[in-house]
C-alpha cells in the first residue's frame, strides 16, 4: 500500500486528475446527456495532447521551487487555471472589448453563447498578440542563451548562442511585433502593437525578477553544493509562482477560443479545458518528481521549439486563420522526435 501513497507514486500524482475526469464527464452526461459527454472528452483529450510542452517548461521552472510551493501550484494553481483562465477570463477579456457590464456578459455565456462566442473572437486579435508575443520571449530566451552546454540541432543553436546577450530576445520580439504591426493586410495595427508590447513587458518583468531573488538568494550560500541544492522560497518562490500562472495564461488562450470550434457551452468548455488543465499540473508534478528532463536530455529543447511554433502560430493568427491542431500536430512531433533523440544519445 505504501508504494500507492509515495510522494514519486504515479498512483498518488494522477489520482486527483483520474477523479476529476470522472466526476466531469458524470456531470456532463448527467447534465447535458450523451453528445456533452462526448465534447467534453473530446475538449479533456486535446487540452492534455496540446499542453505537453506546458507541462515541460513548467516542470523546469517547479523543479526549482520548494515543496510547499510545489503543492500550491497543485492546489491554488489548478483553481487559478479553471475558474481564472477557463471561466473569468473569457468573461472578462467580452467586457473590456465588448464594452458590456459583468451581468451582461454572463447572460451571453449562459443564454446566447453564439453571441458570446463571436464577442470573444473579436478579441482574438489582442490576445494573440499578447500570448504570442509572451511566448515568443519564451522560446528566444531559450535559444539565445550561451551558457547552455546541451544542444540538440548544434550547428542552429550553436549560431544561435553568438548572439546571445541580456537584451537580445526583447529586441527581436520587438521587431517581429513592429513588423506584424506594418503589414498592409493586418487590420489590428493598434491592438497588435499595444498587446504585443505588454506581452514582452511582462515577461520581461517576470523573468528579470525571478533571475534578481535568484541572484540575490544564491549571495547567501557559500558552497557550491548548498547552492545546487537550494530551493527557492519566499518573494522568489512567489514570483516564480505568478510566472507559472502567466505562462499557464499564454499557452491556454488559443485553446479557450478554439473550444469554441467544438461547442458553444460554456460550461462544457470549463469542464473540459478545466480538467485538461489538471492532468497537465499532475504530468508537471510527475516529471520533477521522476526527473524526467534529466533523463531525456533534449526534451526540454522539443518543448521550447514548440513553445516557438505555438508563438508564430497565434501572432499569425492576428490576420490569418491557422487551425489549432497545425501548432498541436508540429508540436507532438518536434516532442516526439526530442524523446527519441534523448534515448538514442543515452544509449551512445
Amino acid at each position: 500500500m505504501k508504494k500507492y501513497l509515495h510522494a514519486h507514486s504515479p498512483y498518488r500524482i494522477f489520482a486527483f486528475s483520474a477523479v476529476a475526469t470522472i466526476a466531469a464527464l458524470v456531470g456532463a452526461y448527467v447534465g447535458f446527456g450523451t453528445e456533452a459527454l462526448i465534447v467534453a472528452a473530446i475538449l479533456i483529450v486535446v487540452e492534455i495532447t496540446f499542453s505537453f510542452e506546458n507541462a515541460i517548461i513548467n516542470a523546469k521552472i517547479l523543479a526549482g521551487l520548494s515543496r510547499f510551493w510545489q503543492n500550491m501550484f497543485l492546489t491554488i494553481g489548478i483553481i487559478i487555471a479553471i475558474f481564472g483562465m477557463r471561466v473569468i477570463f473569457p468573461v472578462l477579456i467580452v467586457m473590456l472589448t465588448a464594452h458590456l457590464s459583468w451581468t451582461d456578459v454572463i447572460d451571453l455565456a449562459l443564454n446566447h453563447p453564439d453571441e458570446y462566442a463571436k464577442e470573444l473572437n473579436e478579441a482574438h486579435p489582442q490576445i494573440a498578440a499578447f500570448g504570442g508575443a509572451f511566448l515568443l520571449m519564451l522560446a528566444l530566451h531559450f535559444f539565445l542563451d550561451d551558457q547552455r552546454q546541451t544542444l540538440w540541432f548544434e550547428k542552429l543553436e550553436k549560431r544561435l548562442q553568438g548572439y546571445a546577450t541580456f537584451w537580445m530576445p526583447a529586441v527581436v520580439a520587438l521587431v517581429i511585433i513592429t513588423m506584424l504591426t506594418l503589414l498592409p493586410f493586418n487590420h489590428h495595427p493598434g491592438q497588435t502593437i499595444t498587446a504585443g508590447l505588454i506581452g514582452i513587458a511582462t515577461y520581461s518583468a517576470m523573468h528579470g525578477l525571478i533571475r534578481l531573488f535568484e541572484h540575490m538568494k544564491a549571495k547567501k550560500i557559500q558552497t557550491s553544493a548548498a547552492k545546487k541544492a537550494m530551493a527557492q522560497t519566499g518573494v522568489a518562490a512567489f514570483t516564480s509562482f505568478l510566472y507559472l500562472e502567466i505562462l499557464d495564461a499564454s499557452f491556454s488562450f488559443d485553446g479557450v477560443i478554439g473550444a469554441f470550434a467544438v461547442t458553444n457551452e460554456v460550461v462544457l468548455i470549463a469542464l473540459g479545458l478545466g480538467v485538461g488543465a489538471v492532468w497537465v499540473r499532475s504530468l508537471t508534478v510527475y516529471m520533477v518528481r521522476k526527473g524526467t528532463l534529466n533523463s531525456y536530455k533534449y526534451l526540454e529543447h522539443g518543448a521550447h521549439y514548440t513553445v516557438f511554433v505555438l508563438a508564430t502560430v497565434l501572432l499569425l493568427g492576428i490576420f490569418l486563420h491557422v487551425p489549432e491542431i497545425v501548432a498541436g500536430l508540429v508540436g507532438m512531433g518536434l516532442i516526439g522526435s526530442a524523446i527519441i533523440s534523448s534515448r538514442q544519445a543515452a544509449k551512445a
